[in-house]
């Protein structure tokens, strides 16, 4: 644990721009600049409201719990939002969960979200968000969640998650991800990998245990229906030709059977 933390901190000196300053009211601007509401369903986000949006344990913002006038969990999932993730939520460094999932988000995940040193659950799931998955959020050392199944990603998935050693939810099935699977979050203990394949699928491009092998993943309807298309053409040549001999080796045994009938007729 020591090591991971060293490794951890060696990680943080090497990023500029690590923490945000704690400002809720930079964070909700902001963030509230990046969303489209269709629906109006935030109707009460507005900048005057942003000054002061917790009351100690309490909220009137849509979406926002509070804890000791700070926000700690920030819940917009579900509402048809649009528009990109704000860099500036990393502004939120009190926030423990983040669940904007289900909605029509767009664009890449803030690496800045690596201020969010506090943050236990990420799901950013079944939206339309872009790029790769950040490295960054490996700085979030009590992440226990990351969720983000359902998206466009692409690239690798970071090594560096193997340093969350709290991880317990893992989810990035349904993407465009490529590369190796890492092995940190693979490895099996006892008979059972440490996320299954469930994690995984639905990357095309993405391989390694726990997933299936290749040759075993299946063909793609174009290969099947190649392969039937080939297979059936084959057997029809080999039935054709199997008429074919049959016909001829006939014609002959009639040929010899009319020559013996011939033979043995009597003269009129």
């Amino acid at each position: 644990m020591d090591v991971e933390r060293v490794l951890l901190v060696w990680f943080v000196t090497l990023i500029p721009g690590i923490l945000s300053d704690p400002s809720d009211e930079a964070c909700l601007t902001n963030l509230r600049k990046s969303l489209e509401d269709p629906n109006n369903l935030l109707h009460n986000w507005k900048k005057e409201n942003f000054v002061k949006p917790c009351n100690d344990s309490t909220s009137d913002l849509q979406g926002i719990t509070c804890n000791n006038g700070r926000i700690y969990r920030l819940s917009l999932n579900n509402l048809s939002l649009r528009g990109t993730l704000s860099p500036f939520l990393s502004n939120c460094t009190n926030l423990q969960a983040l669940d904007l999932s289900s909605n029509f988000l767009t664009g890449p995940i803030p690496p800045e979200l690596q201020s969010l040193v506090n943050l236990a659950v990420l799901n950013l799931s079944s939206n339309r968000l872009q790029g790769e998955i950040p490295l960054q959020l490996a700085l979030c050392a009590y992440l226990n969640i990351i969720d983000l199944h359902r998206n466009f990603l692409t690239g690798p998935i970071p090594q560096q998650f193997g340093l969350l050693v709290r991880l317990s939810a893992f989810d990035v099935s349904d993407n465009r991800l490529s590369g190796p699977i890492p092995a940190s979050l693979s490895n099996r203990s006892g008979n059972f990998p440490r996320f299954n394949a469930s994690s995984f699928l639905g990357n095309k491009d993405l391989y390694g245990y726990p997933l299936p092998p290749l040759r075993n993943r299946g063909l793609s309807v174009l290969a099947i229906v190649g392969i039937g298309l080939g297979s059936g053409l084959a057997s029809l040549v080999l039935s054709f030709t199997g008429v074919c001999i049959w016909l001829k080796i006939t014609e002959r045994k009639m040929a010899l059977e009319e020559g013996k009938i011939s033979h043995l007729m009597p003269d009129y």
